[in-house]
């Protein structure tokens, strides 16, 4: 008998308490029974019961907190520094689902600004071996989306746009090419079934290879293979592209100012191409109003967001 399999009478026993098995709290909340275990070995955060065998068992209340948990580090807030968040709401008597949004975005923007201070120090002395145990570790305390999006691309961009002391291109170049190859890595990595896939090309010179990647990434849902196609790909080649790969969906991404031109030429790719076509990144919100009333779907520049929206879009086309 196994951990995952727990035999007649323990099932008896659950059903009477109330009581689920980790296969069932992770089923409910989408949280693996690793990440369970390490949350109760490692932080403390929940405390399950366990049966003479070891089983563990979890309440409703524990299945509520395991939610609470995600809550917290969705928005940014590192795992290592949730146990404290939930200690002090519960002193504080009050709901754990109405944390207070200042404390919270104050609480994440200092770990986050911490965090790019060690980082930078790392690419400042061009230790690369340094910046990739931070790396993990930052990969170990939030989602992927906070990572990149408040921790990684903020200190990218600085060291980019920042009138530069001796060294500072150096720098940024150091960084650009490290975060380069490891988004690589995990794109190949979370590639999901070859015949269900998202091909994701820049506007044309207004992207960098590290955004493009990253928005690649963030747009994966482990369903679908995301192809991230070179920056300078020509637009006027696309449709040659997608009638290649025949896509669910093309994605143009760019967090610049958009071309004067660009919703028409959008609209007219969407008539040549057999697939979804969308707009991904600021452009996407400072076109939404111009576009509204076409078939170019606009999924905004954050990650979470995108990924939701792009399902959304693509069960309605199917619905269709």
């Amino acid at each position: 008998m196994t951990e995952l399999e727990p035999a007649a009478p323990l099932l008896r026993a659950l059903k009477q308490e109330e009581l689920f098995p980790i296969r069932e709290v992770s089923r409910l909340t989408g949280v693996n029974p690793i990440t369970l275990r390490a949350w109760e070995r490692r932080y403390g955060l929940i405390q399950p019961t366990r049966t003479e065998s070891g089983h563990r068992l979890y309440t409703m209340s524990d299945i509520e907190t395991v939610r609470t948990i995600m809550g917290w580090i969705e928005r940014g807030v590192a795992v290592s520094k949730v146990g404290k968040i939930l200690a002090k709401t519960a002193a504080q008597a009050l709901p754990i689902h109405t944390p207070t949004g200042i404390a919270t975005q104050s609480i994440a923007q200092t770990e986050w600004d911490d965090w790019q201070t060690q980082l930078h120090a790392a690419v400042s002395a061009f230790d690369e071996s340094a910046l990739e145990g931070l790396y993990g570790q930052v990969f170990s305390s939030y989602p992927l989306n906070v990572v990149f999006q408040n921790i990684l691309l903020p200190l990218w961009q600085r060291l980019q746009v920042q009138p530069g002391e001796f060294g500072q291109v150096s720098e940024w170049l150091f960084l650009d090419a490290f975060l380069r190859a490891r988004v690589l890595q995990r794109l190949r990595s979370v590639c999901g079934f070859p015949c269900k896939r998202i091909v994701v090309a820049a506007v044309p010179d207004q992207c960098r290879e590290l955004e493009l990647l990253v928005a690649g990434l963030l747009l994966g849902d482990g369903d679908r293979c995301i192809s991230v196609l070179a920056v300078g790909q020509p637009f006027d080649e696309l449709t040659l592209v997608c009638e290649k790969l025949r896509p669910e969906a093309l994605v143009l991404y760019s967090n610049r100012s958009p071309m004067t031109d660009l919703p028409r030429r959008l609209k007219r790719l969407a008539l040549s191409v057999d697939c979804a076509v969308m707009l991904a990144g600021d452009v996407s919100e400072l076109l939404q109003e111009r576009l509204e009333g076409s078939s170019i779907g606009c999924l905004g520049s954050d990650g979470q967001l995108m990924r939701r929206r792009l399902r959304q879009l693509l069960v309605g086309r199917l619905d269709t």
